[in-house]
């Protein structure tokens, strides 16, 4: 019989395939279609301490090869996420990871010491694609000194083990990668949107409102994987990897480039089934393979 769990930070999943947050709410708008006891784990929408409201409309395009969204992190605050949407989860054996977001340290802080009192909670994903409201705009995740301050203050103050999600929009995805890993964080996970943009020719406007959005799904899979790739070469704690995973043979990419788990995301809004699909897919290329344990392809590239 062949083994799909993995671990991560001391933290075992049933088996590699979990969602991309954003992409699934909290799971509740899946559930008709999913069986949440079957995922690795289940992360959640961005949370913020306050409710945020989101970007003026419209915020989400079709491209070929994937979409494109500039959502704003619309979310209903943590006092609502903990009232509703973790009792719904307690209901299913699946893991769950509270992504986290802020436009400061201490609003991230905020949150997160917040969730260090819900058993409910298994991990935290700190988005760094977030806004940093006090160095003018730039996000978190583009310097590496205060990717690593940042990582440093939620770990002095989480209790659940800390996952840092990486954006793709910097020189050098492994500085940034090598500066989690300096301020603690016990996983990364990658990648978060590129940034590009779309023009109405008709209408001779941005057709997304926000101007820029970020840039998900097929397309942006061969980036994700050599990204994956080399922060594997750069770091020693396990990388969680994403982009335009839509089936088996895409998340195994990302396993074999050195991934110890997968999310899936923009595939969720087209196939509500895409996540036990690409987990039943595993499994079948396991059987064909004789590979007995998952963990054996964990980085068999290099």
């Amino acid at each position: 019989m062949y083994n799909m769990k993995v671990n991560i930070a001391g933290v075992e999943f049933k088996n590699p395939v979990m969602t991309a947050s954003g992409t699934f709410g909290s799971g509740m708008e899946y559930s008709d279609f999913v069986d949440l006891s079957r995922l690795g784990a289940v992360v959640t929408k961005g949370v913020a301490n306050v409710p945020w409201p989101g970007n003026p409309t419209p915020r989400i395009a079709e491209i070929r090869g994937g979409m494109m969204n500039a959502i704003g992190l619309q979310n209903p605050g943590i006092d609502t996420f903990c009232s509703r949407d973790l009792p719904f989860l307690e209901k299913y054996d699946t893991k769950v990871i509270v992504n986290v977001c802020g436009h400061s340290t201490e609003e991230y802080c905020e949150v997160v010491e917040r969730l260090a009192q819900e058993k409910r909670v298994d991990m935290l994903e700190i988005n760094i694609s977030c806004p940093n409201v006090r160095c003018g705009g730039i996000a978190f995740g583009q310097n590496p000194r205060t990717v690593e301050e940042i990582t440093r203050e939620v770990k002095r103050r989480a209790k659940q083990p800390v996952i840092m999600k990486l954006s793709p929009n910097v020189t050098d995805i492994t500085e940034i990668a090598r500066a989690a890993e300096a301020g603690g964080a016990d996983a990364v996970s990658m990648i978060n949107t590129l940034t590009g943009m779309k023009i109405d020719i008709n209408r001779r406007t941005f057709a997304i409102a926000n101007k820029t959005a970020g840039v998900s799904g097929p397309a942006v899979h061969p980036i994700a994987v050599r990204m994956v790739y080399q922060t594997a070469q750069a770091i020693s704690i396990p990388i969680i990897g994403m982009g335009g995973i839509a089936t088996a043979e895409d998340a195994l990419e990302f396993i074999l480039a050195g991934a110890a788990a997968v999310a899936v995301g923009t595939a969720n809004f087209r196939n509500p089934l895409a996540t036990v699909e690409v987990i039943d897919g595993i499994a079948d290329y396991m059987e064909r393979q004789k590979i007995e344990d998952i963990n054996e392809l964990i980085g068999a590239v290099h």
